[in-house]
């Protein structure tokens, strides 16, 4: 996968692109701006784009407003945001469009391969992956209409959809059926209105209703 990699650590950056490399991916640029970041993008598209949400030159949410403005000037382009702490705010703003391809992880999960490489590919197939961690948190702070009409075994399924887990994976996870897990599924979407569509659209637009809901 041609990769582009916006990180404004050097050390950090040089070890992301090894890890990259090593998982067989091509990192075709490296940026440590955010309007860098934009030109690299247009000079020579890529796969899939990594970044820090905190960038130059305001080190603030720049990386965050990058992506932003990338989604919207190409809506096909997968991107994976990654931040140093949890802030709930930044995943929600990544999945305002209701669109997949898209993910938010935090920076220690990175040192991980295996999560690394799955989460990229879930990403670069129009799926959407939020961190356990901001997904531990967000339930652990006010649950909020309309997750309030959600059993609390379709809260758990809706948690790893956020994650970016398939149905096998749930199934797996939560030692429920293939059935089971279908039956929840369904019943998440309609409970929260969802409009009948792909399921991998609808899935996005659940994640991006439970964001919404805490």
């Amino acid at each position: 996968m041609r990769i582009i990699l916006a990180e404004d650590s050097a050390l950090l950056r040089e070890g992301l692109v090894r890890l990259l490399e090593e998982a067989g991916h091509q990192v075709i640029a490296c940026v440590g701006t955010a309007p860098d970041l934009i030109d690299a993008v247009a000079e020579d598209l890529p796969d899939l784009v990594i970044t820090d949400v905190r960038m130059p030159p305001d080190n603030t949410d720049d990386g965050l407003r990058a992506a932003g403005e990338l989604r919207q000037r190409y809506p096909h382009l997968a991107i994976l945001v990654l931040s140093a702490y949890v802030e709930q705010s930044y995943a929600r703003s990544l999945f305002m469009d209701g669109r997949g391809g898209v993910g938010y992880l935090l920076k220690d999960r990175i040192a991980d391969l295996a999560a690394l490489n799955d989460a990229i590919a879930r990403i670069a197939s129009g799926g959407s992956v939020i961190d356990p961690e901001v997904v531990a948190q967000l339930l652990v702070h006010s649950p909020a209409s309309p997750l309030e009409r959600l059993t609390a075994r379709e809260r758990e399924v809706l948690a790893l959809i956020a994650q970016g887990l398939s149905n096998q994976a749930i199934q797996k996870k939560l030692w429920l059926s293939e059935g089971a897990v279908e039956k929840h599924i369904s019943s998440i979407f309609t409970k929260l209105d969802l409009p009948v569509n792909t399921e991998a659209h609808r899935r996005v637009l659940a994640v991006l209703a439970w964001l919404q809901g805490h």
